[in-house]
């Protein structure tokens, strides 16, 4: 699984964070070990319910950071929205697919829960934006 690079402070130095499945360095086999190399190393090791809680809560944080920023909710033209926008709203609706017929855009959305339904937009009907792909 690659690294991902992340900073202790804003203009610190890069520590790598590695996710693994177990067995890994510490983590046995049905773990997941989370580790941060910089100038020391902490390993950290959940079970898969663990780690799909930090996941859960690193995307709940991450929206809520977008949120606060100021140009969170970027409008755009029907005709100019691309696959991965996220709309904005009460619920986060993904944009998968984009199909242009004349002055006419046809837009399928994917909902968290995973369902999908297609809208039609005038080419130039503006969209509010929760994120910009």
């Amino acid at each position: 699984m690659p690294d991902i690079r992340m900073h202790t402070t804003p203009d610190g130095p890069a520590a790598l964070v590695e996710v693994a499945p177990g067995p890994s360095v510490d983590a046995e086999a049905g773990q997941v070990h989370i580790g941060a190399r910089g100038s020391a190393y902490v390993p950290l090791v959940a079970t898969p319910a663990q780690a799909r809680e930090l996941a859960a809560a690193l995307v709940r944080a991450a929206e809520a950071a977008e949120a606060q920023a100021e140009d969170t909710y970027p409008t755009v033209r029907a005709g100019e929205l691309r696959r991965g926008d996220v709309r904005g709203g009460e619920r986060a609706l993904t944009v998968d697919r984009v199909r242009s017929d004349g002055d006419t855009v046809h837009v399928t959305w994917t909902s968290d829960a995973g369902r999908h339904w297609t809208q039609s937009y005038p080419a130039d009907a503006e969209i509010g934006l929760r994120r910009r792909a």
